[in-house]
């Protein structure tokens, strides 16, 4: 049976994510095979913004970093930008996401079809709002552990 869920242990508790491998199977893929690996363990929150989201993933902290794998193509989709929305970050130009992912706090449909929707929060949205709020944090929020089930 495929991954269905991606959990992020954060210093403020558990984050269950239901994949959405119907949205973004390379995409998920990914985020899956990078969690197995253990890549997420100890990385930080590098980009908390209230009302918007929250971005990590970077091994580096700084948003310029990703994983040694090569970037993925786009996986556009019709999903929309919602509170509980996992995205992946990714540069200007569309086929450049990586490791870098967002969840999103509240609304953010602009972002609808040009950024890859991957999955959701399904328990703990409430630990993702209690990460530090900054660009970057003082002291960032970091995924202690990242277990795929």
């Amino acid at each position: 049976m495929a991954d269905e869920t991606l959990t992020l242990t954060l210093d403020t508790g558990d984050v269950v994510i239901k994949l959405r491998p119907d949205l973004a199977p390379g995409h998920v893929e990914r985020i899956a095979t990078l969690a197995k690996e253990g890549f997420y363990d100890g990385v930080v929150f590098h980009r908390v913004i209230p009302g918007f989201m929250a971005q990590g993933g970077d091994p580096t902290g700084t948003g310029m970093g990703g994983s040694k794998l090569p970037d993925l193509k786009a996986e556009f989709n019709a999903e929309p930008h919602v509170r509980g929305v996992c995205s992946m970050a990714r540069s200007s130009n569309p086929n450049s996401a990586n490791s870098q992912f967002f969840i999103c706090f509240d609304d953010a449909t602009f972002l609808d079809k040009q950024y890859t929707v991957w999955g959701e929060v399904i328990e703990g949205m409430e630990n993702v709002d209690a990460l530090p709020k900054g660009e970057p944090p003082r002291t960032p929020g970091k995924i202690v552990k990242a277990t795929v089930a």
